[in-house]
């Protein structure tokens, strides 16, 4: 999230030519929104799946604990 604020602030400044930001090209602007669209559509499902899965493997040892007492 903190790069959605980072790339929406540095968008503000180059539309309204503010300082330093005046003379960057659109591209290295909106460079922090890119990251974070790749963030949360690529890596943020990895590390979810990665959860479920863990999450899926405690409910299988907890399910053959209780039905095998």
């Amino acid at each position: 999230m903190f790069m959605v604020w980072i790339g929406a602030l540095m968008a503000a400044l180059k539309w309204f030519e503010i300082g330093p930001f005046a003379s960057l090209g659109w591209l290295w602007v909106l460079m922090p929104l890119g990251i974070a669209f790749v963030w949360f559509e690529v890596f943020e499902r990895l590390f979810l799946a990665r959860i479920r899965a863990a999450g899926a493997d405690e409910e299988h040892a907890r399910r053959s604990r209780r039905f095998n007492s």
